[in-house]
């Protein structure tokens, strides 16, 4: 599966690790059980995505699961920490971070134990 839990990040955080292409099944499967549980026991979201060298991008069925995220009240969302070296990616969050409900950063692959720490 691309889109691989990470284990043991600290209360409250999910992480996840994207390598090749994320599938609208990735999501289903893996990102929003994950998110689901997080609302139903009421714990603000804190979100580490690691976009890995060999991430590849989303399907059009990953696109329209990740648009289903905001059916999650935005009030559930306390930070996104996006950890990518891909510079189209890093500066399309720069440019839409308004319309995310969450602060976000954007780190280099190699900060990734900043991007965690800055989460908790």
């Amino acid at each position: 599966m691309p889109l691989q839990p990470i284990p043991d990040l600290g209360p409250a955080t999910l992480g996840f690790r994207a390598s090749g292409t994320i599938t609208a099944d990735d999501y289903k499967n893996v990102l929003d059980p994950a998110i689901k549980n997080a609302v139903d026991h009421e714990e603000p979201i804190r979100l580490l995505f690691v976009l890995g060298k060999d991430y590849q991008g989303y399907s059009l069925g990953a696109l329209w699961q990740d648009l289903q995220l905001v059916k999650v009240p935005r009030d559930m969302w306390s930070r996104i920490a996006v950890v990518t070296d891909n510079k189209g990616i890093t500066e399309a969050i720069h440019l839409f971070h308004f319309a995310l409900p969450a602060e976000v950063r954007v780190f280099p692959v190699d900060d990734e134990a900043d991007a965690v720490a800055w989460l908790n």
